[in-house]
């Protein structure tokens, strides 16, 4: 069943999803070597705080902490920690919110200092399938046609798409239908319409496309070890396309 949701449904959407763009820039300004991850944790826990939402993340099925940091070859749901980033690391942080009963989810792949040119191309066609599939995200198209958008520019760039961690619904619940899978095929799955709120979130990987979990229950990481790139935004279906209700906009504006 497809939760779709009313103008003022959407807005409460919106200013979750403008705190969690603003938090994922506030921690972007903080990313360099020698930072640690439980360092940008206690952050944006603060951040979120201060402007008057709270964690989504935080205890959220059992979560210990209220971002997700994953470094290098974890893909997702990574747990913030004392590591200490490294020059050439790549860490995506995934923020989540939730005021007056409605949630934020996004999520951003950093750089820390200079990456490997190989490492650069692959958050540069996660980052570009992201777009490629929110350019499919209007009413009368399909979860398929969005799916396959975002597989078929991955793939043709040379990587990988992780089969089994998808985007999802959001609204008064963290993840509502419809899953969004980052592969399928036009034409199928659950019909777009209006009011319809989604995150999209590619996860592509460098080597192959298979993945484990560590001991720790959360991590995500790839088979071979090589590096992952997570992006997400949020998106709603209005006057029949995507309004993006999160942005990177605030993240690129701070490393100009």
């Amino acid at each position: 069943m497809l939760k779709l949701k009313r103008a003022e449904e959407i807005e409460h959407l919106r200013e979750n999803n403008q705190i969690v763009s603003k938090t994922l820039a506030e921690l972007g300004r903080m990313i360099r070597p020698g930072v640690t991850t439980l360092q940008l944790d206690r952050r944006a826990d603060e951040f979120i705080r201060d402007h008057g939402a709270e964690p989504g993340f935080l205890g959220y099925g059992g979560f210990p902490n209220s971002i997700c940091t994953s470094v290098n070859d974890a893909v997702v749901h990574g747990i913030p920690s004392d590591y200490q980033l490294r020059e050439g690391d790549i860490i995506s942080i995934d923020v989540g919110t939730i005021k007056d009963g409605f949630y934020g989810d996004s999520a951003y792949t950093f750089t820390v200092g200079e990456v490997d040119e190989q490492v650069s191309s692959l958050l540069e066609a996660t980052r570009e399938s992201l777009f490629k599939g929110i350019d499919q995200a209007m009413a009368g198209n399909r979860v398929g046609d969005i799916s396959w958008a975002v597989q078929d520019h991955a793939e043709r760039a040379g990587f990988s798409v992780v089969r089994e961690m998808v985007g999802h619904g959001l609204g008064s619940n963290m993840h509502e239908s419809p899953e969004i899978p980052n592969y399928g095929k036009r034409g199928k799955g659950p019909q777009l319409k209006e009011g319809l709120v989604i995150c999209i979130e590619p996860m592509i990987n460098m080597g192959s496309r298979s993945i484990k979990q560590d001991r720790d229950g959360w991590t995500i990481r790839t088979m071979d070890g090589k590096p992952s790139a997570h992006f997400e935004l949020a998106l709603a279906i209005r006057n029949g396309e995507a309004d993006i209700l999160s942005t990177f906009d605030y993240i690129e504006q701070s490393s100009t």
